[in-house]
């Protein structure tokens, strides 16, 4: 942890071209505006979970909102891999959990981003799921694997410390989540922390001994979050603010047409829309209203509670030695894009 931040923004952005996948990210600069105030070009790092940006993406509503702007989607496995993308500058706003944007608002990264909103609060959707142990204290000495840096990741570390066990009483394997479930059909791990869709399969043949929502009730609150570069915010608020209400527009429809989402985020997962809708259930998803409120985000008059949660993820993750030191609570509530938000949805 003692290296300079140079040297870890060059070995970051050596590994960006193996961090992605699908379309791939652009590593051109967003290409300036449109007359209109508008960018030419809108650069979205999404992953694979059955929230409302996945709805987003596949109702095309970005691209019919935003006629003059090229909008391209790249998909990433991790928080830790859209990250690297930020730093590189190869992403306008992307989708991480609230551990890597952590560590992204902390030292030594320091990512010049903010969050302007909350894509869902994780529940049964990450969970810790084993082959043959019945108990997570029966974890000791096996083979776990899980996404270094994800909220996966800090979701294992606060399970194992809450059963007991120190990280050195297992074995923990940093794997994407496609190469967890290759690494459990071949047998080669014991259990994995993991999230939907690869969690889905592991359930068919093993056994889940506690979820994201067990831990959130014990106080360690995970999240999928919205990080937008601080660049592009300032100089787009209109782009960004239709972003936000497009994602607000998402929540509506998952709320109010079930089966019409669940076949949106089915056809992105390639899942039948049931399973899709199962796995929609096992998330908490919010509004404007509610993001905008003092549980969540709050206002730029006075910035939620959900910046305690990035400083109490930052806590934790200073005592397991992921991160050299906890920034101030105020780095966090600066981190939080309350008046876009605010702007998106006025009061």
């Amino acid at each position: 942890m003692k290296k300079t931040y140079g040297l870890v923004l060059a070995a970051l952005c050596l590994g960006l071209a193996a961090c992605s996948s699908g379309t791939g990210a652009s590593k051109a600069a967003a290409g300036g505006g449109n007359g209109d105030g508008t960018p030419k070009t809108l650069r979205i790092g999404y992953q694979l979970i059955p929230n409302g940006d996945l709805v987003v993406k596949d109702r095309k509503w970005l691209e019919q909102a935003l006629p003059h702007t090229k909008i391209t989607w790249s998909r990433f496995d991790s928080g830790g891999d859209v990250n690297t993308a930020m730093i590189a500058g190869s992403l306008d706003i992307g989708l991480a959990g609230s551990s890597p944007v952590t560590k992204g608002l902390s030292a030594p990264l320091n990512i010049t981003y903010k969050v302007p909103w909350i894509f869902d609060v994780i529940g049964e959707n990450e969970a810790l799921v084993a082959r043959e142990a019945t108990s997570v204290t029966a974890l000791r000495g096996k083979k776990i694997a899980t996404p270094f840096s994800s909220t996966s990741h800090y979701s294992l570390l606060a399970a194992l410390r809450d059963a007991g066990l120190a990280e050195s009483d297992v074995k923990i394997i940093d794997l994407e989540p496609q190469d967890v479930q290759a690494a459990w059909q071949r047998g080669d791990i014991d259990a994995a922390y993991v999230w939907t869709p690869v969690l889905g399969t592991l359930e068919k043949t093993g056994k889940v001994l506690i979820t994201s929502k067990d831990l959130a009730a014990k106080g360690k609150v995970t999240a999928d979050l919205a990080v937008v570069r601080t660049e592009f915010a300032d100089r787009y608020p209109k782009a960004l603010t239709t972003w936000l209400q497009q994602q607000d527009r998402a929540v509506e429809l998952i709320r109010g047409d079930r089966d019409g989402a669940a076949a949106a985020v089915g056809r992105q997962l390639n899942l039948p829309p049931a399973e899709a809708a199962r796995q929609i259930d096992q998330l908490i998803l919010l509004d404007g209203e509610q993001q905008a409120g003092p549980e969540y985000l709050g206002t730029a008059a006075k910035p939620g509670a959900f910046a305690q949660t990035l400083h109490s993820t930052a806590q934790f993750l200073k005592a397991q030695n992921q991160l050299p030191s906890v920034p101030a609570l105020s780095v966090f509530q600066q981190g939080l894009a309350t008046k876009e938000l605010g702007d998106a949805f006025p009061s």
